[in-house]
């Protein structure tokens, strides 16, 4: 099951980071929370600004960036590309479509993760996985099928 964290733990997280809750911050979390794609910075900034016109990118990225300290959002890292913000906290994959460039969360079981993790004889202490599938999602798949001029 995917892990978000309630609204209404919100400033109780930033408050245990020392930090305050603020009207950009709120309105940049409801956003990942509303939308929960994988937005960019500037995808955020293109929706918050709906509801702040007057704020800035720099204001959404120093939000972004208190949130992913305080372990209330994730960076998804893909290449080159900008970075991504993931609002799913449990342990999970993700799956970046090559033809829509979306990225979608995978839910893994834990066992799997286990697996996946170095023995413990190794000495390797793991705090967090980053795995990442890479192909078509079946929207995408079922959009090129269908426009084949082969079937």
């Amino acid at each position: 099951m995917n892990r978000f964290v309630d609204r209404s733990n919100l400033d109780k997280a930033l408050a245990g980071n020392g930090l305050r809750m603020t009207r950009q911050r709120r309105t940049v979390y409801n956003v990942l929370m509303k939308h929960r794609d994988h937005p960019t910075a500037e995808e955020v900034f293109r929706r918050v600004k709906d509801d702040l016109p007057n704020i800035s990118l720099g204001t959404v990225y120093n939000c972004l960036e208190a949130m992913v300290g305080c372990g209330l959002i994730r960076q998804v890292n893909r290449d080159r590309e900008s970075t991504r913000f993931c609002a799913n906290l449990s342990e999970h994959a993700h799956f970046h479509c090559a033809a829509c460039g979306r990225v979608h969360d995978v839910d893994l079981p834990r066992e799997m993760l286990a697996k996946l993790a170095p023995p413990p004889a190794t000495g390797f202490a793991v705090d967090a996985c980053d795995l990442t599938f890479r192909g078509t999602c079946p929207a995408c798949r079922d959009k090129a099928s269908k426009s084949s001029p082969f079937q």
